[in-house]
C-alpha cells in the first residue's frame, strides 16, 4: 500500500506540473520539456553506458534540444511541406556518420545507431507535445492535449488494479512479466470511460469516435510501456533511473505519453476524428 501510494501521489503530482506546462502554453512547455528531454536523454545514455555501449553525448545532448525547439509553433517552413525538425535529423544523421570517418574509434556504427536511437525515441517524440498543443489551433489545442493525458492516466491506473485484482494471463511474459491480459482490458476500459466523459462535456465527437480514440490511444500507451521494457530488458535496466519515486526514472514516467502523445496528433491530421 506504502508503494501504492508514492506511485500515485507521483502520478498526481507530475501530472499537475504538466497541467500548468500546458495551460502557458508553448512558453512554459519549452523549457520544461527541454528539461525532461535532457533527463530522459541522460538516463537513456547511463543505461547504455553500463553496458559498455557509446554514444556522441554532448551531439546527442544538442541534437536533441534543436529537435525540441524546432517544434515549436509558427516557425517558417525551410521547404513548403517540410519542417526544421526534417533537416535537424537529417543534419544528425550526416553529422554522426562524418564525425565516425574523421575520429573513427571502436565500433562506429553502433555509435551511429545508438545516437540516433536515442533522438527518435526521445525528443523526436516529445516534439510531438507542442504539435499537438496547437492542433488546430492553441484554444482547440488545449482539449485535444489533455485528451493523451487523461486517457494514458486512466489507462495507467485502471490497468493496475485490473492486473492486480483480475490478472492471469501474461500480456508480454519476455517483455513485462507483470503484464497481463486483464490488466490491459482494464486499462482499456478507463481510457474509453474517461474519453467518454470528456468528450461529452466538450461537445466533440461521437459515441463510436470516443470508442475508436480510447482504443487507439489505450493500445499506444502500453506499447509505450511495453517498448521501454524491451528497451530496459536489453539493456539489463531495472529502471531507467531513480528520479521519481515509486515510478524509477522520468523515462519510465514518460513511456507511455512518448506514444500517446504523437498518436493523438497523427491521427487528428489525418482527420480521422
Amino acid at each position: 500500500m506504502e508503494s501504492l501510494s508514492v506511485r500515485v501521489l507521483t502520478s498526481l503530482v507530475s501530472f499537475g506540473l504538466v497541467v500548468l506546462a500546458v495551460l502557458f502554453g508553448w512558453p512554459a512547455m519549452l523549457p520544461a520539456l527541454l528539461l525532461v528531454s535532457f533527463q530522459c536523454l541522460r538516463e537513456y545514455v547511463r543505461m547504455l553506458d553500463r553496458r559498455d555501449l557509446d554514444v556522441r553525448h554532448i551531439s546527442v545532448y544538442l541534437f536533441g534540444s534543436a529537435l525540441i525547439v524546432a517544434s515549436l509553433p509558427g516557425l517558417p517552413a525551410p521547404w513548403q511541406g517540410g519542417s526544421w525538425r526534417e533537416v535537424i535529423l537529417g543534419f544528425a544523421l550526416f553529422y554522426f556518420l562524418v564525425i565516425e570517418v574523421i575520429r573513427p574509434g571502436e565500433r562506429p556504427l553502433e555509435r551511429i545507431v545508438y545516437s540516433l536511437f536515442g533522438l527518435l525515441y526521445i525528443p523526436w517524440l516529445l516534439g510531438y507535445f507542442l504539435l499537438l498543443r496547437y492542433t488546430p489551433n492553441a484554444e482547440d489545442g488545449l482539449i485535444y492535449f489533455a485528451l493523451p493525458l487523461l486517457a494514458t492516466f486512466a489507462t495507467d491506473i485502471g490497468g493496475f488494479f485490473a492486473g492486480n485484482f483480475f490478472g492471469r494471463r501474461k500480456l508480454a511474459p519476455e517483455v513485462s512479466p507483470g503484464k497481463t491480459v486483464e490488466g490491459a482490458v482494464g486499462g482499456l476500459v478507463a481510457s474509453f470511460l474517461l474519453v467518454l466523459v470528456v468528450t461529452r462535456v466538450a461537445g466533440i465527437w461521437s459515441l463510436f469516435d470516443a470508442l475508436l480514440y480510447a482504443a487507439m490511444v489505450a493500445s499506444a500507451s502500453q506499447l509505450g510501456d511495453l517498448s521501454e521494457s524491451l528497451l530496459k530488458r536489453s539493456l539489463g535496466a531495472k529502471d531507467s533511473g531513480n528520479s521519481m519515486p515509486g515510478h524509477g526514472g522520468l523515462l519510465d514516467r514518460m513511456d507511455s505519453l512518448l506514444f500517446a502523445v504523437p498518436i493523438t496528433y497523427l491521427f487528428l491530421q489525418l482527420g480521422v476524428f
